[in-house]
């Protein structure tokens, strides 16, 4: 009898110790009711949430500072704003202006068409409201839709086509529409449908990269399954808590990706442990107890800790990233307790039959390798002979690469910026943003009184109008709407600098700190908030700034604490940090060289742009942290089990390394691949999602785990489990450790007297 089977019967005399294990071999016992229990949450939480529907938040809800304000006033007086649209008619040649006879005919040709359609009310001429550049070769004829405005882009089509033949009418000119409902179809057209594909792709791609994996169709489908389920039982459990915490389309799509990523995981830490342990000798009882003792715990400890990095995203106050960090923890949640319940349950029942489905050729290969990576191993060996240049190289090179986020830019992209001028739409806004800079998306500045019509209220709001255009916070016209029963007034400001958000927000700060207080602030009782496009922009940015130190701050600390009392050692806790740290800085470093300097930007299908996308920093940093922090503990887990069983710290470095090293390949590789689907989406800020997600877990997987992670530990020999006597009051999350001794080493170690120390750990 093997060493290995003395402590599986000692596990089995004493019973299992940890949360994991208990949960393991009480799933294994009770194999049917733990999978009916498992389908049956999955079933009631789909059922439940279907019954309470979900909540989405409001505009006013997501938009933070003034911007939410505009809206809140709006919302609470009833004012449900219809999708405007505007079609420009603009002369092509020299000689003829909105005075000519042709040019008058145009724009009469347009009126007609989009009166003639039905879907158009408050069609104005541009004669009549001057809305007519100061050259005189461009006109505006604004109107707005009939109906909701949520559904409005899905009536505009009879308009946009006859707005096209006028244009076809009248070629001399140009003829071009935007608005709410025409952009917000362009968006959906362009995006829409290709966001969806890159969903449905992404369950197909992770299954067939499984298939090669395990070569086995049975065990290539159990993570997907379990995956898919934690993200269905996690939507229909989101539904219901959206009526406290309201949700958005973004946040199920973010759950999904997470939700797919670590169930994935999850299920490929345990499935590869317990076949291992089954392809070394023992038997099923046995190498499940293994699974769950060493994996499972991994599992918990990882998820908690990518639960508390998510969590980081509800500290930024707004609604939408609260909503994304919220259902992403959640689901989370659901995979941590599907895979250490309903997994084990499964793997009992199926036994053997685990392998059914063999691929060929790869099922052939999978049966002749021992559990570990050759691959890897010849790569370790190199780096362990010599670890400090190894560790000077591989470092060096990732902070050269994260080197140009020292001057990474963060910017909300404008249409051109995210579509470039392949759309139509985004041609449109740029001729009508070069003739009225700004009048395609004006600022709003919403006025409250308690009496709107009062004579020093109507004052201050012409003072207001006169002085936005003196001190050049625009070019005008400035317009103004009066709603009389509600005692509100809605100024329309075309802002200087229209398309160029630096220059706009230049103006947006003229028009907020020294126009509205020389004017609408001198009247008491008036509330005169700006939003706008342009001031939800900065407004959204302003917040986001002041969040990042405290969720960086939050996500740290606790993902510190949690390693430190999860492996007991100050050492582990801080390396995982800073390699963590290490990872992420490298993505932004590719981000900003690809997407704002567009180094090799042609060969993702992108360009430079000339900034990341605001949200995307942030984003990044919680979502990377958290998955990282699968992998690490993963590994981590690994070389600590076998230094309990008595190896020295570099073998079992050499041990935990090669051992894991082939499921998290498979795991990084699906990871990659289903959010470099993200990077062929049309839009810039996808593209830079995708592009910076799987750029990062391809560095973290290979470069922080199979160089960096070993060469430091080995270095760092018996002080990698260094505590110091002051810490150790803290909770001991270790006691799932039960494996049994793995079988010794063969990697040689010239140089290193480590393997003389046996110092306990």
């Amino acid at each position: 009898m093997g060493k290995g089977d003395v402590v599986g019967d000692s596990g089995r005399r004493n019973g299992p110790r940890g949360l994991a294990a208990r949960a393991g071999s009480w799933s294994a016992r009770h194999r049917w009711t733990a999978v009916g229990g498992w389908l049956l949450l999955v079933v009631l939480a789909l059922a439940v949430g279907s019954m309470t529907g979900r909540v989405d938040s409001a505009g006013s809800e997501e938009r933070p500072g003034e911007s939410g304000r505009v809206l809140k006033i709006l919302d609470d007086a009833g004012i449900v704003e219809p999708a405007g649209e505007t079609v420009l008619v603009q002369a092509l040649g020299g000689g003829v202006n909105a005075d000519d006879p042709e040019f008058r005919g145009a724009v009469d040709a347009v009126l007609s068409a989009v009166r003639g359609t039905g879907e158009a009310t408050a069609v104005k001429s541009p004669y009549a409201t001057k809305a007519i550049s100061a050259d005189r070769r461009s006109a505006l004829v604004r109107f707005d839709l009939r109906g909701d405005a949520e559904s409005a882009a899905e009536r505009i089509q009879p308009v946009l086509d006859a707005v096209e033949k006028a244009q076809r009418d009248h070629r001399a000119l140009r003829i071009e529409e935007f608005g709410d409902a025409s952009g917000e179809k362009a968006f959906d057209d362009a995006f829409g449908s290709d966001f969806a594909q890159a969903e449905y792709s992404a369950v197909p791609v992770a299954l067939g990269i499984l298939l090669i994996a395990f070569g086995a169709l049975v065990a290539a489908l159990l993570p997907v399954a379990l995956a898919m389920t934690a993200f269905l039982a996690t939507t229909g459990l989101v539904a219901v808590v959206s009526h406290w915490m309201p949700m958005n389309d973004t946040a199920n799509s973010v759950m999904l990706l997470v939700g797919l990523a670590v169930g994935v995981d999850y299920c490929l830490f345990y499935l590869r442990r317990e076949r291992e342990e089954r392809a070394a000798g023992r038997d099923a009882d046995t190498a499940l107890r293994i699974a769950a003792a060493t994996s499972g715990r991994a599992i918990l400890v990882s998820g908690v800790t990518v639960i508390v990095a998510m969590a980081g995203m509800l500290f930024t106050g707004l609604a939408e990233f609260q909503a994304m960090g919220l259902a992403t923890l959640m689901v989370v949640a659901v995979a941590m307790v599907g895979s250490v319940t309903v997994l084990p349950a499964l793997l009992s029942l199926l036994g053997e039959r685990v392998e059914k489905g063999r691929v060929p050729f790869v099922s052939r290969a999978k049966r002749k390798g021992n559990g570990e990576s050759r691959v890897w191993r010849a790569v370790l060996g190199r780096v362990l002979r010599r670890p400090k240049l190894s560790l000077a190289l591989a470092g060096g090179a990732l902070i050269a690469i994260a080197a140009p986020a020292v001057s990474m830019n963060t910017a909300n992209l404008t249409l051109d910026q995210e579509f470039s001028d392949s759309l139509p739409i985004v041609r449109a806004y740029e001729h009508m943003d070069k003739a009225f800079p700004g009048g395609p998306d004006p600022a709003q500045v919403v006025v409250k009184a308690d009496d709107i019509d009062a004579a020093p209220v109507r004052g201050a709001i012409a003072r207001f109008r006169d002085q936005a255009v003196a001190k050049g916070a625009s070019t005008g016209p400035v317009t103004v709407a009066f709603h009389e029963k509600r005692n509100l007034a809605i100024v329309s400001v075309p802002l200087t600098g229209g398309s160029d958000e630096g220059k706009a927000e230049k103006s947006l700060t003229v028009l907020r700190d020294e126009v509205r207080p020389e004017t609408l602030g001198t009247v008491d009782g008036v509330d005169a908030p700006i939003g706008g496009s342009v001031a939800a922009n900065k407004d959204f940015n302003d917040a986001l700034g002041s969040a990042i130190a405290p969720v960086f701050a939050f996500v740290v600390v606790f993902a510190f604490l949690l390693m430190l009392m999860s492996f007991r050692s100050l050492t582990v806790a801080a390396t995982s940090i800073v390699l963590n740290l290490l990872s992420v800085g490298a993505a932004y470093g590719i981000l900003t060289a690809v997407f704002q300097h567009g180094w090799g930007a042609g060969l993702v299908g992108a360009e430079g742009v000339g900034a990341i996308v605001s949200w995307l920093p942030l984003f990044l940093f919680v979502i990377l942290f958290g998955l990282s922090m699968d992998y690490h503990v993963f590994v981590v887990s690994r070389i600590r089990e076998a230094r309990m069983a008595g190896r020295t710290t570099r073998d079992a470095v050499v041990h935990g390394v090669v051992t894991t090293a082939g499921v998290v390949t498979s795991a990084a590789v699906i990871m990659v691949a289903v959010f470099a689907i993200f990077g062929t989406l049309s839009m810039q800020s996808m593209k830079q999602m995708g592009v910076g997600l799987a750029a990062a877990v391809l560095i973290d997987a290979t470069v922080i785990r199979g160089v960096l992670l070993p060469a430091v530990m080995t270095l760092l020999g018996e002080r990698n489990w260094y505590l110091p006597p002051w810490l150790r009051w803290l909770p001991d999350l270790t006691h799932d450790e039960t494996a049994p001794t793995p079988p010794p080493a063969t990697l040689p170690a010239p140089g290193l007297d480590d393997r003389r120390r046996h110092a306990k750990v």
